[in-house]
C-alpha cells in the first residue's frame, strides 16, 4: 500500500508554505492526492485530471472532504440548478430557501435543518467561492469505513475542475476549514 503523503503544521500558513513548496516540486498534479493536517485536523485534497485522447473529451475535479466528529443527524447537499431542476421546480419540487438571494436562484439545497443550513451559509465568503464554480456538489455524506463497514459522516466539496492554482486552492481551503469547524 502506497503511503499517505502528509503535510502538517501548526498554522494554515505553515500548512500552505509547504502546499506551495510541494506544487513547484511535483511536476504531475494530474492525480494528486494529500493530507493537510492541521493542528491535529485533517483535511483531504484530491486533485484528478484527465487529458482525455483521441475521441475522449478528459475531466476534471478538485475534492476537499473531511470527517466530522459530530455524529448528529444533521444533513444537507448543495448543486447547481440546471435545467432538469427548474422542470422539478415548476411540478413543485422543494429545496431550501436559506434567504441569500444570488445563492438561492442558482443551487439546489436539500436538507434536514434550514436553521442549521443557514448558519452553515451565513459565511460570504464560502457563498461567494461556491457560486465561483459552474458544477459542484457540497454537502455531508455518510462513507462506510472499509475495515468495519461503519457509515461516517464526511463533509465533501467536489468541483469539477482540476484547480491546481494554489492561491485559489487555499482560498476553498479556508473556507472549508471554517466550515468543518462549525460543523464539528
Amino acid at each position: 500500500m502506497e503511503q499517505e503523503h502528509i503535510i502538517s503544521g501548526e498554522t494554515e500558513e505553515q500548512v500552505w508554505n509547504q502546499v506551495n513548496t510541494g506544487f513547484v516540486a511535483n511536476k504531475d498534479l494530474l492525480d494528486y492526492h494529500v493530507v493537510l493536517d492541521q493542528s491535529g485536523r485533517r483535511i483531504l485534497l484530491d486533485i484528478g485530471i484527465d487529458l482525455g485522447g483521441g475521441f475522449e473529451s478528459g475531466s476534471a475535479y478538485t475534492t476537499f472532504s473531511a470527517y466530522l466528529y459530530s455524529r448528529d443527524a444533521f444533513r444537507f447537499s448543495i448543486h447547481k440548478q440546471g435545467f432538469i431542476d427548474e422542470i422539478g421546480k415548476f411540478f413543485g419540487m422543494q429545496d431550501a430557501v436559506l434567504g441569500y438571494l444570488e445563492f438561492d436562484e442558482k443551487f439546489i439545497v436539500k436538507t434536514n435543518s434550514e436553521l442549521k443550513t443557514a448558519t452553515l451559509f451565513a459565511d460570504d465568503q464560502l457563498r461567494r467561492i461556491l457560486l465561483d464554480y459552474e458544477d459542484l456538489s457540497f454537502g455531508i455524506i455518510d462513507y462506510a469505513l472499509e475495515e468495519t463497514d461503519e457509515k461516517v459522516p464526511f463533509l465533501e466539496l467536489k468541483i469539477q475542475a482540476g484547480i491546481t492554482d494554489p492561491e485559489l486552492l487555499r482560498e476553498i481551503y479556508t473556507v472549508f476549514k471554517r466550515a468543518v469547524q462549525i460543523l464539528d
